[in-house]
């Protein structure tokens, strides 16, 4: 497999290089080459001599380092020239620098926090043309001053700090280690205005760890009843609420329909397009031929959901006319040419980059794109000329890639369809629109999609069953109804030909040796690996060990757990074993679709990461204008860990929203029973989700019952000491409504289910282990957890 190289000054040394000893051990990482001492070093090597040395990189002290004379120095001279018009160096002032280079100290603004909960800083100056500011995982200092104390940084804060290669392969190019902290932030924190009695008013929490805050009736400003505002604590006495100064009125939130305003607030997501952009987007011209097919006349069609306002694939299908492929197909996939309009550097793709993704609410959908560009210019409606990049692609009638080849192409959709509108067509119920395309178009779909099946159930890719639940709201923004869509074929379809579309993008640029950003999923961790293990072997299930894991050893345990009790709790179980994909300039293949390479290209108008592919695919192909610059191409590590963050981002916001309006949908009804699943089991109590809403909530152990309950990590339940009854993930049980938080999202459940009997083998074990530890009962820690008397 040919692999896109890493930037080597992502594998610092620990040297300054100043010494042949020093550079040589540099060496290793980048495939172990041998520096010889007077010669010229490798590209790798002396590109990471000169990301580390950005202080020391003249022509004469790189010749110096490693000790170059003469004819040795003309070379290097020659060397360093091929690399500045390659773009992987720069001169500034007498130095050569690597593109985005940091200085050795920079002030720093914090301002998010990965996944982990380490802070990220960005420089907060960022003079380069490339607007692409690269990001620093901040690293907390332990080692105490000299005055003892230690400079700690937080979110907003501004610090100067020491800027250090980062030796993790998977994240940002660089640490820093704060030396000072400049512009210490004030404690800012968001919730709803609530007056009270006599004046002044109470902070309700957003957050389901939240606490209420008072604010005086001196500082409540312009803050009216229901309305979204930020404020500052303004002091905190050891008694009772802590105080605040309303800061800043963000706007009302007593709608329902409001809701997501509370998400897009807290998570920091940017939702108002500068005017800059804006201009910039009303001033964007439809493309032109230039470099173009013209494909005017292949009925492309697009298949969405019902609702959708932008379009950004068509596909069409035919029978291929080779005599070397026979009962083969051809499928061709169609993608709105967004870096035609989004060009690098221009206001529209700095504003994209800064969202990273589209963020989609019940209410609202918080574009990437403005709407000129994003529901209009791009978007390939149903009988207007648009330009797109498509990939036409040859199957084997079992289902095996042939052969691709990209296009950019002028399309115009032939019919714009949703989804149950093509199934019905399919399943004989055919309509004005369809019942014309149904023989030419909508049947050699299907057939393409019956053989491109056929090559999926090979490739075994995993296959959970997770449904995904749809909230439909009411004209007053009130939550009318939650339901489970149905999965169609005519869904299965577009997914599938999505995918061979991504996979074709990938093979073409590791073809071409084209940098780029891949879509990846690791396998699971050997920890997760092994608690999944010790799970399912209390259901008799066995996991191989080993680390070589495939998806299909996955769907091997799925499918023995397929009609059982337990279905559900193994489900979720496999699916908490799961990496996270992530997007990565690195590709490590992706796991959970069985594949070795993967990109995202098939949805640039909602994500920036396709649209980043897409230029490398025009610049690659030599397709045109729009293409990917050396700048981008040098920045993608810092790319790739920044919409990565903002795509967790938008899914955290997400979440919360429907939370919210769960939450609200239910307050009316505290008391009242429902049926549920335990979806989760700790040390602290159960997790119960409403399938009938998709809400989620808590039930504390303290409100079990009356035994002791012991928590069991390998059989994910808790269980009574005396009674041997207890609850296990994923068993029905009915609770009730105790409490609801709408503001926070955040409901609490009491169990009314009795509990049932736990296992013989499960309850030895218990016994064990209280054995093991005699005082349980009364010392905090362990795992014999205290219920009500």
């Amino acid at each position: 497999m040919s692999r896109i190289p890493r930037d080597p000054s992502e594998r610092p040394a620990k040297g300054t290089g100043k010494k042949i000893g020093r550079a040589a051990k540099a060496a290793p990482a980048a495939g172990n080459e041998t520096i010889i001492h007077g010669a010229v070093p490798p590209r790798e090597v002396l590109l990471r001599f000169i990301a580390e040395n950005p202080q020391q990189a003249s022509k004469r002290e790189i010749a110096k380092a490693f000790g170059l004379k003469g004819d040795a120095r003309a070379e290097l001279k020659d060397l360093l020239r091929s690399l500045e018009e390659d773009g992987l160096v720069e001169k500034k002032r007498k130095s050569l620098v690597r593109p985005g280079a940091l200085p050795p100290v920079t002030v720093l603004d914090i301002t998010i926090r990965d996944v982990d909960g380490d802070l990220i800083g960005r420089p907060a100056e960022w003079l380069d043309d490339d607007g692409v500011a690269p990001a620093v995982l901040i690293r907390q200092s332990t080692v105490a001053k000299s005055k003892g104390k230690v400079p700690v940084g937080g979110l907003g804060d501004r610090v100067l700090a020491k800027i250090f290669p980062s030796k993790d392969r998977g994240g940002p190019a660089y640490t820093a280690r704060i030396i000072k902290v400049l512009d210490k932030r004030k404690d800012a924190v968001l919730g709803v205005f609530r007056p009270t009695p006599g004046g002044g008013g109470r902070l309700m929490p957003i957050d389901k760890r939240g606490e209420e805050v008072l604010v005086d009736p001196d500082f409540t400003g312009d803050a009216r009843d229901g309305d979204l505002v930020e404020v500052h604590l303004a002091r905190i006495g050891r008694y009772g609420l802590p105080r605040a100064q309303v800061q800043n009125v963000i706007g009302s939130v007593a709608s329902e329909k409001a809701i997501s305003m509370i998400a897009i607030h807290a998570h920091g997501i940017p939702h108002v397009f500068p005017e800059r952009v804006l201009d910039e987007a009303e001033a964007a011209k439809p493309a032109t031929m230039a470099h173009r097919e013209d494909w005017r006349s292949l009925p492309l069609i697009t298949i969405d959901p019902a609702d959708a306002k932008d379009h950004d694939d068509a596909v069409y299908a035919e029978p291929d006319p080779s005599p070397d492929n026979p009962g083969g197909v051809i499928v061709t996939v169609a993608i709105a040419d967004v870096s035609w309009y989004v060009r690098p550097k221009s206001a529209l793709d700095l504003e994209a980059l800064k969202r990273g993704n589209s963020v989609y609410f019940p209410d609202r959908v918080v574009p990437m794109l403005p709407e000129r560009i994003s529901n209009d210019l791009c978007s390939l409606k149903e009988g207007v000329d648009r330009p797109a990049l498509a990939v036409r692609m040859r199957f084997s009638k079992e289902g095996r890639k042939a052969g691709h080849t990209f296009h950019r192409i002028m399309m115009r959709s032939a019919a714009k369809l949703s989804y149950q509108q093509a199934q019905a067509a399919i399943d004989g119920a055919p309509d004005d629109k369809t019942g014309p395309i149904l023989e030419p178009i909508l049947k050699p779909l299907w057939e393409a999609y019956r053989i491109l099946t056929r090559g999926r159930e090979r490739r075994q890719p995993l296959e959970l069953d997770v449904p995904e639940r749809k909230i439909i709201l009411k004209p007053d923004g009130t939550v009318d109804r939650v339901f489970v869509p149905e999965r169609l074929d005519a869904h299965r379809l577009i997914e599938e030909m999505m995918i061979q579309a991504n996979v074709a993008a990938a093979e073409t640029l590791e073809q071409k040796r084209q940098a780029l950003i891949y879509r990846v999923h690791d396998q699971p961790s050997l920890a997760k690996q092994e608690g999944l293990r010790e799970f399912l072997a209390t259901l008799d299930i066995a996991l191989a060990k080993g680390g070589n894991m495939r998806a299909n050893h996955f769907n091997g345990i799925l499918a023995k757990a397929d009609g059982k009790p337990y279905e559900t709790m193994v489900n979720e179980m496999v699916l908490r074993s799961q990496s996270q994909a992530i997007y990565s300039p690195e590709n490590i293949g992706h796991f959970g679709l069985n594949l070795m390479r993967y990109a995202h290209f098939t949805s640039p108008i909602r994500r920036y990461a396709d649209l980043i592919v897409h230029r490398a695919l025009v610049a690659a192909l030599g397709l045109g204008d729009g293409g990917i610059t050396p700048q981008e191409e040098g920045a993608l590590d810092d790319i790739a860990a920044e919409i990565s963050t903002f795509e967790r981002r938008a899914m955290a916001a997400e979440r919360d929203t429907v939370d919210r309006l769960i939450a609200h949908h239910l307050n009316a009804r505290v008391g009242e029973e429902f049926d549920g699943r335990v979806s989760g089991v700790t040390r602290a109590g159960l997790f119960v989700t409403l399938p009938a809403y998709g809400a989620d909530g808590f039930i504390p152990i303290s409100t079990l019952g009356r035994d002791y309950y012991i928590y069991d990590e390998a059989h994910q339940a808790l269980s009574g000491e005396k009674s041997g009854l207890g609850y296990r993930l994923g068993d029905p049980v009915r609770v009730k409504l105790a409490e609801a938080v709408p503001l926070a999202g955040a409901l609490r459940f009491e169990m009314m289910s009795e509990g049932r009997k736990m296992p013989t083998a499960m309850r030895s074990f218990h016994k064990a282990g209280r054995r093991e530890r005699p005082n349980a009962r009364k010392r905090p820690g362990t795992r014999a957890l205290r219920g009500r008397r």
